[in-house]
Parts: structure tokens; C-alpha cells; sequence
């Protein structure tokens, strides 16, 4: 062991051009692209970030090493060739995207666009998606565009820590590097990320402390690898064979529902990083001569213009609702391939080896254009793009789904205190109050406000004057279990507290809706919510469960007529079996309680086949399972017309 306790200027190092690395990074890009691309099988494509993460260490770390050895090592110089060398294609194919999804991208989803442009540019794009996919409304995570560049942001955030602490130990050390203490490191970097991929899944997925382990592996074998006991041929054979294994097997066995990165990442990583030790010692063992076949050094070379060009078209294409057939495919693998190798040509090679300084690199490749962009992402906001994007007869739709958010029509109403909901008449609805006291209440979270205007239609006739008292993500269950619920959240344990003092006053009519389906996920919920209709039955109320919506495919769904969709409508089947677990519910508090009402807006838009996600033109949905406000009075409209009005039945 003592062999491998440290390195130092001596260390013999590896300076040629290893064509086996060039090969490990086409398996590791043609892998993502299979995944992202649908390729039966390749369930776990992903994993060829990772081995990304594992070569990019190694080979910025030989980098690093050589110039410190040589004594020619500048911070400067680095930032400089890492700028030319990643942000001039990076430039390309962001601005072919961003003119790519114009005519298509609406809203919110065109200004994303233009926030994660700019944080791509910065390096902290993964950051950026992070933040936004961690929200209640998060965008679709498959529809957007620059989505890929969060593991490159990982690896330039990497970038700016690694070489100064890099230089640091060995200035420390006085030019050598000792084992242990990196060995300890890179065990605390695997800890974190276990730890973080088992608590905190998103930020475990996108953020560089639970990927770190993953480049320091590579910068364990550059500094350490070449300095193990004399390796032989067929240990080396069986080094690169093993580790070949398990990238394929990562491939092959896991999916997207895996703890991931944690140690699931660990197969992959030591894969590469066997492969890459395994031609420290030996550079012809059998993987390393498949791996430099010329069609893989070709694919190896070109491989960072094929991981920027292959994503935006699956994202559009998603954002389309336009299914990813096999001629698709291959037109997409061809169209890839080619620009991949003329930005490689005209655009890499271009910028790579000129002999800009920081500041000008720095200045040319990301103030003006960060500029640029930003300006652009400012029009966006605040002028009417729409207005030269969509055709006027096209834009009355586009107004019905994205202006009419019953959030937003009745903010004070979803927004205001937790512990003091608003009683005022912005929040009352339907027959007049009786000495300003409503004699019903609307009680959930956003899917119940979505439901207002659905509502509107039966409460006038029936003599209701109802309160609406909902909150995002705050479906009512008795205060002392809330807390359990949502894991000790305040706000919520407020809201519910208040509620249940409210509603303890005397008795009314009190409607009931939430996201049943989310919620009920998790098998407590029906505890609790079961719970919640006793507590309400025995104070006296009549109570009435507003049963939800068929959920649809996807957020961009909701926009099919502004897509020329000719079928609008989804399969009841599925819409059934994502509500297996409401059905069950419901039973069970129907056994419970004869005496519940419930009322079923989907009787208006499912048949025995097909659920309607428009009537008479008119779009429902604003996103994948709110009604737009529009939307959900035709539906009101629409019941009362077929069914009578549900609450002036017993």
C-alpha cells in the first residue's frame, strides 16, 4: 500500500493521447441519448453522465497535475481554455434552440426558457432547475429545453473548487500528494451523496456535493492509479472487462424510479474508473480496443456537441405531444450527428486553441452574451410576445388557459394568512348571505379553488352562500394529525387549527376537495382523510366530497387545441388506474357514512372510453390536473344541464 501513498513531480504520468477515453465517452454519450431517445432496454441510460463526471475528473486532474510538476501551471490560463473550450458551442446550440422553440413555447414556458438560458450560461443551471422543479408548480421537467446543462454546471462549479484545493495539498505537501487524506475525502463525498439521494432527491440529483464523489473517483485514478503495484496483462483484462459489465449493467437494470445518485451511482463510476486505471498499466486489453475503434474515437470526439444538440428536439417534441416514433428517431440520430460534427469543426476547433486571455475569453464569451441574453429575457417579461407568436384567432384559447387561473382571479382567497382566512365577500359565492354569514364552505387546496366556478353553477339555485377557504397544497385533516401529514409544517398546522375552530361553531354544508390522487399515494392519507370526514360528520355537517378531474398526460396537454392536436381527449382506462386509490377511498368512507354526497365533474367528460379534455372548442385545463376558471364554469353548466343540480338532492 505504501506505493500508492502519494505522488509527487516524479510521478510518471500518462502525456499521450489515449484514443480508449475518447471511446468511453462516445459509450458514456450514446447511452444518454438511447435514454433520452427511448431506445427499448436502456432504462438506465442516465448512468453516462456519471461516467462523464468520472473521465472529466481524471483528465482535468492529469491536467492539473502536469502543469503543477512543470511548474507552469496558471489559474488563469485554465478558466481561459475551459471558457474557449466549452461556451462557444454551448452559445450555438442554445441560440438555434431558443429560435427553435419561438414559434411553439407560451408563457411561462418561453420565459423559463430564457432564465435557464442565462443561468446555463453562468454555470448554475442546476442550480436554477433545481430550484424551479422543486416548486408546487414546477414546470415538466421533460419539456425543458436546456435541461441536460445541469451536469455541465456540475462540472464547471467543479472546475472552480477542484484546482485550488488541488494546488493547495500539494503546496502543503511540498509536491506530494498523500493517499489518505484524499481517501477519506472522496469517502465523505460518497456519504453525502447516499445520504442526500435518500433525503433530499432533487437536490441530491442536480446539485454537485452528491456528484462530487463521482469526479473525485476520476481524480483518484489520475493521481493515484498509475502508482499501483505492478499490474499484469490479464489482471488488467479483467479490470477493464469488469468494469465495462457494470456500466452496461447500470444501463440495463436500473430506471428512473432507482435511489439515485447514492450508491447506485458507485456501479457506473468504478466502471469508468476501472476501465481508466485498467489503461494506466495496460492500453490494449480487449475493452480498451473496442472502445478505440475509429467510429468510437469519432463519437468520443464529437461527444460534447452531442450531448448539447441531442436534448432540445426530445424537449420540443414532448412540449408537441408529438409521440417519438422509430422514424423519428433515426431522423433526429442523423440530424444530431451531422451538426455535431460541423459545430465540432467550424465552432470548437475555431475557439478551442486561440490564444485569448481570461479577461478577453471571459468578456467575449460571457458578459456580452450574458447581456444579450438577459435583455432578451427582460423583453420576454414584459412585453406581450405572445402577440407575434400566436395568430389572433389562436390567441382567445391561449388567453382562456393562461389567463384564467382561479388562484389568481381569487388570490385573497388561496394567498392570505393560514391562521386568518379572509371571511370578506371576495371569498363568498352563490346566494346572498344571511346577516353576512355564509351557511357553506369550500374547503381544500388548489384543486378545490379550480373548482370554483364548477361550483358557481348549482350554489345560487340551492340557497348556498359559500365561503371558499383554500390554500396550495393544504387539504383539510384534523389539526392534531397535520402535523404528521406534512412533516411539522406551521402553515399548514395553522390553517387546519383554524378551520377546525371555525367549523366547530355551528353546522353547515361543507364541501371537501383536494388532489386525491397525490395525496393518497401515500396509504396515511386515507387514514387521515377518513378521520377528517368522521370529525366533520359527528359536529353535525352536511357534507359534500367534490371528487377530482381526470389528470392529463402532461402539463402541455392542456394547450392541445394551440398544438392542432386532432384527438383531444385521453384514455379513461388510465384515468381509472391513476384513480385506483381514490376508489378505494371512497368505498371506504361510503360504507363509513351513507349519508356523504358526492359529486363527480368527470360524469360531464368520460365515457366508456375517452375522457374530454375540451367542449365546444373551449379548452378545460390550464395544466395536467387544474381546471382553467373558463373551463370549469362550461363544466358546471354542462352537469346541470344533463344531471340536474347535485345539491338539491337529499
Amino acid at each position: 500500500m505504501n506505493t500508492v501513498a502519494s505522488t509527487s513531480p516524479s510521478t510518471p504520468t500518462t502525456h499521450t493521447l489515449r484514443p480508449d477515453i475518447e471511446g468511453l465517452r462516445a459509450l458514456a454519450v450514446l447511452l444518454v441519448v438511447a435514454y433520452h431517445y427511448q431506445f427499448p432496454w436502456i432504462s438506465g441510460g442516465f448512468i453516462g453522465v456519471d461516467v462523464f463526471f468520472v473521465i472529466s475528473g481524471f483528465v482535468i486532474t492529469q491536467l492539473l497535475v502536469r502543469g503543477m510538476n512543470a511548474g507552469t501551471f496558471r489559474f488563469s490560463e485554465f478558466y481561459a481554455r475551459r471558457l474557449r473550450r466549452l461556451v462557444p458551442v454551448f452559445l450555438l446550440v442554445s441560440t438555434v434552440s431558443f429560435l427553435m422553440i419561438s414559434p411553439y413555447y407560451l408563457d411561462d414556458d418561453y420565459y423559463l426558457f430564457a432564465k435557464s438560458w442565462l443561468a446555463s450560461l453562468l454555470g448554475l443551471s442546476n442550480v436554477y432547475y433545481y430550484g424551479e422543479l422543486s416548486q408546487y408548480f414546477a414546470p415538466e421537467a421533460q419539456a425543458l429545453t436546456l435541461l441536460h446543462t445541469w451536469s455541465l454546471a456540475v462540472e464547471e462549479q467543479f472546475y472552480l473548487l477542484w484546482p485550488a484545493l488541488l494546488l493547495g495539498a500539494w503546496r502543503l505537501g511540498k509536491g506530494r500528494l498523500v493517499f489518505w487524506p484524499f481517501a477519506l475525502l472522496w469517502l465523505a463525498a460518497l456519504a453525502l451523496s447516499i445520504w442526500l439521494a435518500a433525503t433530499q432527491r432533487e437536490a441530491a440529483y442536480y446539485l454537485l456535493p452528491a456528484r462530487a464523489f463521482e469526479l473525485l473517483l476520476g481524480a483518484g485514478v489520475a493521481l493515484f492509479g498509475a502508482r499501483l503495484p505492478g499490474m499484469s496483462h490479464a489482471q488488467a483484462q479483467g479490470l477493464a472487462g469488469t468494469g465495462f459489465l457494470l456500466i452496461l449493467a447500470t444501463a440495463l437494470l436500473l430506471d428512473s424510479s432507482a435511489h439515485f445518485p447514492g450508491y447506485n451511482a458507485l456501479w457506473p463510476t468504478a466502471g469508468a474508473a476501472l476501465i481508466l486505471c485498467a489503461g494506466q498499466h495496460h492500453g490494449d486489453t480487449l475493452v480498451a480496443r473496442l472502445l478505440s475503434l475509429r467510429a468510437m474515437v469519432f463519437l468520443g470526439g464529437i461527444s460534447y456537441s452531442i450531448y448539447l444538440w441531442h436534448w432540445p428536439p426530445v424537449a420540443l417534441l414532448h412540449y408537441q405531444l408529438i409521440e417519438l416514433t422509430w422514424p423519428l428517431r433515426l431522423l433526429m440520430l442523423t440530424g444530431m450527428l451531422v451538426l455535431s460534427w460541423l459545430s465540432y469543426r467550424f465552432v470548437e476547433n475555431r475557439f478551442r486553441y486561440r490564444p485569448w486571455s481570461l479577461k478577453k475569453s471571459a468578456l467575449l464569451l460571457l458578459l456580452v452574451p450574458a447581456l444579450l441574453i438577459w435583455a432578451i429575457q427582460s423583453t420576454i417579461r414584459i412585453a406581450d410576445d405572445i402577440s407575434f407568436r400566436i395568430s389572433p384567432e389562436r390567441r382567445a384559447v391561449y388567453q382562456i388557459i393562461a389567463q384564467n387561473n382561479a388562484a389568481d382571479l381569487y388570490e385573497e382567497c388561496f394567498k392570505g394568512e393560514e391562521y386568518a382566512f379572509d371571511q370578506s365577500e371576495a371569498c363568498l359565492f352563490g346566494a346572498p348571505a344571511s346577516n353576512g354569514v355564509p351557511d357553506s364552505v369550500l374547503i381544500g387546496d388548489s384543486h378545490a379553488i379550480a373548482l370554483i366556478g364548477f361550483m358557481e353553477a348549482f350554489l345560487e339555485e340551492a340557497d348556498l352562500s359559500m365561503l371558499m377557504v383554500t390554500r396550495a397544497s393544504n387539504p383539510f385533516v384534523r389539526a392534531d394529525q397535520t402535523s404528521a401529514a406534512f412533516d411539522g409544517n406551521q402553515e399548514k398546522i395553522d390553517r387546519n387549527t383554524a378551520l377546525e375552530a371555525w367549523l366547530s361553531q355551528r353546522p353547515m354544508t361543507v364541501f371537501v376537495s383536494a388532489w386525491w390522487n397525490a395525496y393518497l399515494e401515500n396509504p396515511a392519507f386515507e387514514r387521515y382523510f377518513l378521520d377528517a370526514l368522521d370529525w366533520l360528520v359527528a359536529r353535525g355537517h352536511r357534507v359534500v366530497v367534490l371528487e377530482d378531474v381526470p389528470e392529463l398526460p402532461s402539463a402541455s396537454y392542456a394547450h392541445c387545441l394551440l398544438k392542432n392536436m386532432p384527438d383531444c381527449s385521453i384514455d379513461v382506462a388510465k384515468v381509472r388506474e391513476r384513480g385506483a386509490a381514490f376508489a378505494r377511498f371512497k368505498a371506504l368512507a361510503q360504507a363509513r357514512h351513507p349519508q356523504l354526497q358526492w359529486i363527480d365533474p368527470s360524469a360531464v367528460l368520460c365515457d366508456a372510453l375517452r375522457c374530454q379534455t375540451v367542449l365546444d372548442g373551449t379548452p378545460l385545463y390550464r395544466d395536467e390536473s387544474h381546471l382553467n376558471n373558463v373551463g370549469a364554469t362550461l363544466m358546471g353548466q354542462r352537469y346541470r344541464e344533463r344531471f340536474g343540480n347535485p345539491l338539491l338532492t337529499p
